[in-house]
This record gives structure tokens, C-alpha cells and sequence, in this order.
């Protein structure tokens, strides 16, 4: 079976479902129907489509594949939503048992959880009150992030929440393919990606060791909790603070984590998460932890003192709201179950209290001149581009520069061998590189 043709079946059977809900409600007054037994849900069990692998993967029952669908509906058939734009004629307004919401282009019925409410429960109090099982944290709806609810308002009514399915499912449900966010208004963080391997990195000892400490979390975390029966001592997470001076390798140490660990490393763009409007900087990063609270993935925070910044004494309304904003960066790190990196040039700028939870520091200081000779061959693969006057150690031995810089150097001698049609890069190209990545501290050769 198509998945085209497994969702065809799946909506005529929700809508064959919200008939029938519709035809007790206001027809038979008979709010106790047994819908399941009067229109059973369709057999996907030899189906090996998108849509049915996620129904057999979370085993989901006759009502969590109605919610499933609910969710869906609006993407792949928006007029099958019509009937629940009915009026109450007595009120002129809406049935305010059918809930739902109008979006802001969409003309058509949005749900929210109340709709879902009303076509599986009805009026009946004890069926609603099973509903609302299926929208708390623990259900794999919310925990595996299946469904998003976004209420209008904080003192509004659980099931008054919007119903909508997430990006990452409804490719896969549609496209069966397991979409992977990128970089949006809703969602500030990039996905960090690298050709180099880990060979490439050049570290000291010690920086290595801390480095393939995390690595062995993120491996045997799971043994470590469950098998050794630390699961009630230890939370799952683990956070960790890069620091050092600018271009020593702290970005790309966190990318081949990801990279060797098979983890996706997401590099949050704090210009979009920070916001003068209070609770916006609350918001944005609550869109990041939610997507990402199930996931394997590490969240990397570059230049993190300027948002996980030290705390100040509250003189007025903006202090509050910052020291508010930390409070809030604090908890939400602390509960997240995988790895978070803080990268910074200045440990000093970092409030005490995340330095505090940190399970590790990792000091990346700037190459020694053994590893700078490393990063200057590793750079020049093809030593046939290279004029024989060239000599890494004594470049490495002269300069002190870290990786970064010698990644500018790099770029700047090929470009200047290009422009003179020079077949070869010389010392003298790489020295000028030098010269110019010295006077950005303010130091000539």
C-alpha cells in the first residue's frame, strides 16, 4: 500500500468517526457512543508505509490514531474540518464544545485539544477526563514532540490549546522522511556540520581526555544509569563549559562529538534569542529545549556569556528581567536530558551558578608550537602546492597563532598565489598571512 493511499483510508475513516460523533451529539443525544466498535479503525499491521511504521512504533490505540489524525487533517484535507465551523444558532457563536481557532491565513478549522475532546468523548465526563491523558508530558504525543500545544493564554483551559502536529512528523508521516529542523523564526539554532574527522583535531593530552570523557557519556550513559542503578542519583543530561581564546578549537571539538557520537549538534544564534520584550528571550529558547528534549542531540552555546552572563543586584525593572531570563536559562539546562556546551573566550563572564552545575570545565588554551607544526601540515594536504622554501616548524616556532587564525593565513596565501598565477604557495605568501592575522591584535612580525 502507497502511503498516499494509507492516509486516504486513514481520513475517510475520521471522517466516518466525526459523522458519527456529530450525529449523537446533536442528533441521538447520545453522548456515550462506542464509536470503536461501531466504526473500528482500519488494519495497518502488514502496511510498511511512513504513517503506519509510527502507528506500530508508539503502538498508538483507536483514540491516540484519531488525535494523530485530527492533527494531520488541516495539511492533507483542510475541508474535512468544515463541519466543525457549525454556529450555535441560539448564541450566535460557536459551539463552544467543539473548540478550535482560525489562523491567521488559513480560512479554514484549526483544532485544538478540545475538538479532540468533543469527537472522543462527547459530553461524557469520564471519557473527557481519559482525554486529557493523552496530552500530558509523559505521553508520547508531547514527550517525543509528535504534537505541539500553544495556549493563548496562561489562565485559559487545558484542552483550550492549539492542536498541531510538528514539522519533524509531518514529513515523516507524509513524506516518510525523518526531517531535521534548520535555522527559522521559530527555530534559532543551526544544524553543525563538518568534513574533518577526528584525526583533524589537534588538542594537548589533557584537553583530550576531558574531551573523550563526554564522548564516553554520550556512548554509556544509558548502561551507566540503568545498569549500574544510578538512574535515581545522576540526571540524564550533561553539561559541560568550553573556554579559551578565540580559535582554539572549541566549535569544532563540539561538532566531531556530534559527528563520532552520531549526535546532531545544534549551534543556538543568540542575536535571535535574545530579546529586549520580556518573556520573548523565555520563548525562544523554550522552542529549542522542547524540540530537542527527546532527541540525540547536543545544543552548543557560542559566545554563552552573553546570555548565561553573571546575575546583578536588582535596581530595576530590567535587572529583574534578566536576572528573571538566567533563573529561567538555569532550570531548563539543568533539566535537559542531553549534552549541553557553553562555549566563552572568558570563564570569568559566566555566572557562578552555571559554573556551579557544569560536570566538566575544558580549558582550550592556544596551540603549542609541536601542535601548531600539526595544524600547518594538516592544513596543506596536497604538499605539491607548496614551494619548497616553505617550512612549517619554523613558522610554528616563530608565531603564535591559534588554529583559526592559521585557517585565515591558509585561505590569504591561496588567494595571493592565484592572483599571481603562481602555481605554488610560498613562504612569503604565508608570512603576509601572518602579518595581517598579527595586526588584528595589534603585533607585527
Amino acid at each position: 500500500m502507497l502511503n498516499t493511499e494509507c492516509l486516504e483510508q486513514e481520513i475517510a475513516w475520521f471522517s466516518r468517526v466525526c459523522d458519527a460523533r456529530f450525529d449523537a451529539y446533536f442528533k441521538d443525544n447520545e453522548s456515550d457512543k462506542d464509536l470503536q466498535s461501531l466504526i473500528p479503525a482500519p488494519d495497518l499491521s502488514s502496511s510498511h508505509t511512513a504513517y503506519a511504521e509510527v502507528v506500530r512504533e508508539f503502538d498508538f490505540s483507536y483514540l491516540e490514531r484519531i488525535v494523530l489524525v485530527l492533527a494531520l487533517v488541516p495539511h492533507l484535507r483542510p475541508q474535512a474540518l468544515d463541519f466543525f465551523s457549525l454556529q450555535n444558532s441560539a448564541l450566535s457563536r460557536p459551539f463552544s464544545e467543539i473548540g478550535g481557532w482560525r489562523g491567521k491565513a488559513h480560512l479554514g478549522f484549526l483544532p485544538t485539544c478540545e475538538t479532540a475532546a468533543f469527537i472522543l468523548a462527547g459530553s461524557s465526563l469520564e471519557k473527557r477526563l481519559h482525554v486529557a491523558n493523552l496530552f500530558k508530558d509523559e505521553h508520547p504525543f508531547i514527550r517525543q514532540g509528535i504534537l505541539r500545544l500553544e495556549s493563548q493564554a496562561n489562565d485559559e483551559p487545558l484542552f483550550s490549546a492549539k492542536l498541531q502536529i510538528s514539522h519533524e512528523y509531518l514529513q515523516r508521516l507524509i513524506e516518510g522522511e525523518r526531517h531535521k529542523p534548520d535555522f527559522s523564526a521559530n527555530f534559532p539554532a543551526k544544524l553543525m556540520q563538518t568534513a574533518l574527522n577526528w584525526d583533524d583535531l589537534v588538542l594537548n593530552q589533557e584537553v583530550m581526555e576531558e574531551v573523550e570523557h563526554i564522548v564516553a557519556w554520550l556512548t554509556h550513559s544509558r548502561h551507566i544509569l540503568n545498569d549500574w542503578g544510578l538512574q535515581k542519583s545522576l540526571k540524564p543530561g550533561y553539561r559541560t563549559l568550553f573556554y579559551g581564546p578565540p580559535g582554539t578549537g572549541k566549535t569544532l571539538t563540539a561538532s566531531l562529538i556530534g559527528k563520532l557520537t552520531h549526535a546532531d549538534v545544534y549551534r543556538i544564534d543568540l542575536s535571535m534569542v535574545v530579546s529586549k520584550y520580556i518573556g520573548e528571550t523565555e520563548k525562544n529558547l523554550a522552542s529549542v529545549f522542547d524540540q530537542a528534549q527527546n532527541k540525540n542531540w547536543i545544543l552548543f552555546f557560542d559566545e554563552a556569556d552573553s546570555l548565561f552572563g553573571k546575575r546583578t543586584q536588582t535596581s530595576n525593572s530590567n535587572d529583574r528581567h534578566a536576572n528573571q531570563e538566567i533563573s529561567y536559562l538555569l532550570q531548563r539546562v539543568e533539566d535537559f536530558p542531553g549534552v549541553v556546551i557553553l562555549a566563552t573566550n572568558l570563564k570569568a563572564n559566566i555566572d557562578a551558578a552555571f559554573s556551579r552545575r557544569f560536570q566538566s570545565e575544558v580549558y582550550f588554551a592556544m596551540p603549542d608550537a609541536q601542535q601548531r607544526e600539526r595544524l600547518w601540515n594538516k592544513l596543506f594536504i596536497n604538499q605539491e602546492r607548496l614551494h619548497s622554501d616553505v617550512n612549517f616548524r619554523e613558522l610554528a616556532e616563530r608565531y603564535e597563532l591559534a588554529g583559526g587564525a592559521l585557517l585565515n593565513v591558509a585561505r590569504y596565501a591561496a588567494i595571493r598565489a592565484v592572483k599571481r598565477d603562481h602555481p605554488v604557495i610560498t613562504q612569503d605568501d604565508l608570512l603576509r598571512g601572518i602579518s595581517r592575522e598579527l595586526m588584528k591584535d595589534g603585533k607585527t612580525l
